[in-house]
């Protein structure tokens, strides 16, 4: 694919890149901003651009991508120690496995359509989670999952003598990524903007256009002439590489892997992202992945003393009854307050979060059209 994109792409490219690089920053008043849930962040926004790339554009849902994100952890660890602790040997070779196994996957499942398909998906990934607790045992550590010691080879590194006395750190040419600093959430965030800018590049592209069109009318598309499976394996197999992406680097910022980031939950967590932040736009997806971190990892703090900070100016004949109805949607309740907006979207959103934004900057533009009307066409003084 070429660079050629237009400007308003180019704007979206570095204003996302923009806002990305700053979250140390914007994050700050919403009690977010610190490295490891930024990096979360990061990951589970290529995880659901990722997805979005299959089900946005093709209409394809997928119930097993979280295999996707185990595979590529466990091929990322192996890396580590068999080779080197340096991340971007695991992470192409994370991604490679990963895109084996999608051609695999994706092969078998789009014989099939529709509901069929996100059973064969969900089939998929069921059969890993398994695999690893028992026939793949000596490759997944089983129950007590995949991590480092200090007996692991590391070929390349004892060869570089970078061998060390204690259990060595993910590192990127020296600089050490692992351990919830800020070197691993900027790689993180590079990662990210490198995924959008080749999703922008996806959805410009007159590939982007075929899936498209395939979304709206599979038979329409075989007719004229065109084989459908080829696109919709390889919108398959690209969503299936972007989530083993996702999987790599949770090895890179944490070298542990176990079973279950495979589990079908974890599936299930990356389509509320993707339909709650807007399915098929570009932006979207990240912002629900956003939301939804934020929402388990700060917002899931909050209990009756936070609250009772909040609302303090009020009289407690008021506080009080308040502070009891809310507890209710924190703390342990925050899958409560997810689920509600989750209905209020789709009900009233039906695309999503960037939908809501559309719908706000339409009418900021209206308001903004009739008041420079108005001051260009001046009543007559009485």
């Amino acid at each position: 694919m070429s660079l050629n994109l237009s400007k308003q792409d180019w704007l979206l490219f570095v204003g996302f890149a923009l806002v990305v690089l700053t979250l140390p920053i914007s994050l700050q008043p919403l009690g977010a901003a610190y490295p490891a849930l930024m990096q979360k962040f990061c990951i589970f926004g290529i995880f659901a651009l990722g997805f979005n790339i299959l089900f946005g554009l093709t209409g394809y849902l997928s119930f097993g991508h979280a295999a996707f994100i185990g595979i590529g952890s466990y091929a990322a660890l192996w890396m580590f120690k068999l080779l080197t602790m340096n991340a971007l040997p695991a992470i192409l070779f994370s991604m490679l496995v990963v895109g084996l196994v999608a051609v695999v996957i994706g092969y078998v499942a789009l014989r099939r359509s529709g509901i069929y398909f996100s059973i064969l998906t969900l089939a998929f990934a069921q059969m890993f989670y398994n695999l690893a607790y028992s026939v793949l045992t000596p490759l997944t550590n089983g129950e007590t999952g995949l991590q480092l010691t200090l007996g692991d080879p590391r070929v390349l590194d004892r060869m570089a003598g970078a061998a060390t006395g204690g259990l060595p750190r993910v590192e990127l040419f020296g600089i050490g990524l692992s351990g919830g600093g800020y070197a691993g959430f900027y790689f993180c965030a590079v990662m990210l903007i490198l995924g959008f800018f080749f999703a922008i590049k996806i959805f410009r592209s007159p590939f982007g256009l075929m899936l498209r069109a395939l979304k709206s009318n599979q038979n329409r598309m075989r007719y004229t002439g065109f084989h459908n499976r080829p696109y919709l394996l390889a919108a398959f197999v690209i969503s299936g590489v972007y989530a083993g992406l996702a999987g790599s680097l949770m090895a890179v910022t944490d070298p542990l892997a176990g079973a279950e980031r495979m589990q079908w939950t974890a599936s299930g967590e990356v389509v509320l992202m993707t339909i709650l932040g807007g399915a098929g736009t570009l932006v979207g997806p990240i912002l629900g992945a956003a939301v939804i971190k934020y929402f388990e990892n700060i917002f899931s703090a909050f209990n009756e003393q936070t609250l009772h900070r909040i609302f303090d100016f009020l009289p407690d004949s008021i506080e009080n009854p308040l502070v009891g109805t809310l507890s209710l949607f924190v703390g342990e309740g925050w899958h409560l307050t997810l689920g509600v907006i989750f209905v209020l979207i789709v009900i009233f959103l039906p695309g999503g979060i960037m939908e809501g934004i559309r719908r706000i900057s339409a009418f900021i533009r209206r308001r903004g059209g009739r008041g420079a009307a108005a001051a260009s066409n001046p009543q007559p003084a009485e």
